[in-house]
């Protein structure tokens, strides 16, 4: 018997709304902010990601889904929104637009990595990224923009956590100064962490291993050892940040898991979440990746949530999600000529913009009158024998289960009164 992959679900009918309701939220508040969407490939040449992610992540390293295609090329399966994002803005020439360019995008993401509450290996992401400007202005405007979705979908309560992890001017020093803390600890970290002294050492702080947790809190800051602009910068987003009136917290372990980063990084939880899976999405600046990828210095920053961990916290705080009605109408016939009179009617309501839903021929006509029921209908239109000979159609209201009998042009009249 075939089953979904591990680390795939599907998305099945009873639960679309949840997933509608997430998903016009995102592109509602987009349009607010001035955000266009964007969609690119679900595969891309493998070598953006090594070159944007970073080769010392663990996401090039261990999680990507990497295939040669029949001409021998490299390609990935997208791992991460960002890069793809930054591709296009360079390869359509996007630096000649007003800048910046404001760009949003709802798409599926890949991973091979173990499959966890919320995360899968296959998951959905909704992410802002804004290209073309260095202000802490516009990485205020993007924090708030996060909340004001979450905000919207009716999450509260939510912590902020912020940081600066500095440029490559004053972040060299700073890695310097981490790898003389953690010398002397190598054998209490993790086996990740081993690794990542000499190769990754920033993601040293983010690790959730128990034994690595108690060495960061005692670990160099970063914001310590930051450059006059980089300082000036952190500054200048928390008094944006006040001024919005987001309360904040200075996180020196949230360094954000990809390479690219620079300056600001931001997190957003949940209250009282914990582990590994405490965030509920997170961004940062990466002013430094779309030269790496070929083209002219730019400075940008980004955001991105996972769309099954935001539905995940919805459930746990029990919001109430709206349901889409279901088609009120229910067409049942029977005898011989009626079936085609159904269609009719039914093809007639429809173009009126009212939902039908039409029974399958051969069912008696309590068997329809019970499916009409299941299906929740709140109207059935019964054409009989009778009927069809008279040129009428019979009514029956499901709740009080009156029924009437209505000629053709006093159908479509009564239904769009109601």
């Amino acid at each position: 018997m075939y089953r979904t992959p591990r680390g795939t679900v599907d998305i099945l009918p009873q639960d679309q709304a949840l997933w509608h309701f997430v998903k016009e939220k995102a592109a509602a508040v987009c349009r607010l902010y001035g955000y266009e969407r964007i969609d690119t490939p679900v595969f891309e040449d493998a070598r953006l990601f090594v070159r944007g992610i970073g080769e010392g992540t663990d996401i090039v390293e261990k999680e990507m889904y990497t295939f040669e295609d029949r001409s021998k090329d490299p390609l990935t399966l997208r791992p991460e929104g960002t890069a793809p994002v930054c591709r296009a803005y360079i390869e359509h020439g996007m630096a000649n637009l007003p800048q910046p360019v404001r760009l949003y995008y709802i798409a599926p993401i890949f991973r091979y990595e173990r499959p966890q509450a919320g995360r899968f290996r296959q998951h959905w992401q909704f992410g802002a990224e804004a290209i073309g400007d260095a202000s802490p202005l516009l990485d205020a405007e993007v924090i708030d923009m996060a909340i004001a979705f979450y905000s919207s979908l009716g999450l509260r309560d939510l912590v902020l956590k912020i940081n600066s992890i500095g440029c490559p001017n004053c972040r060299p020093e700073y890695l310097n100064r981490l790898k003389a803390y953690y010398a002397d600890k190598l054998d209490r970290l993790c086996p990740d962490c081993k690794r990542r002294a000499e190769r990754n050492p920033l993601r040293l702080l983010d690790c959730k291993n128990e034994m690595c947790i108690p060495l960061t809190e005692k670990a160099p800051r970063s914001t310590d050892h930051l450059c006059g602009e980089c300082a000036r910068h952190f500054q200048s987003l928390e008094s944006h940040l006040r001024l919005l009136n987001h309360p904040f917290e200075v996180e020196h372990r949230l360094v954000r898991g990809l390479d690219y980063y620079t300056k600001t990084v931001f997190e957003i939880q949940p209250p009282g979440a914990q582990g590994a899976q405490s965030t509920v999405g997170g961004g940062g600046r990466y002013d430094n990746l779309i030269e790496a990828l070929g083209g002219k210095p730019t400075p940008a920053i980004g955001f991105a949530t996972g769309i099954e961990r935001v539905i995940l916290n919805l459930q746990r705080a029990g919001v109430e999600i709206p349901r889409p009605g279901k088609p009120g109408v229910f067409i049942a016939f029977f005898g011989e000529g009626t079936e085609t009179k159904a269609m009719e009617y039914a093809a007639r309501l429809r173009r009126e913009g009212i939902g039908v839903i039409t029974a399958s021929p051969g069912r008696s006509l309590k068997a329809q009158l019970r499916q009409a029921n299941a299906l929740g209908a709140g109207h059935v239109l019964i054409i009989g024998e009778d009927e069809l000979r008279d040129g009428l159609v019979m009514l029956k209201e499901m709740a009080d289960g009156q029924q009437r009998r209505l000629a053709p042009g006093e159908v479509i009249t009564y239904f769009k009164q109601r």
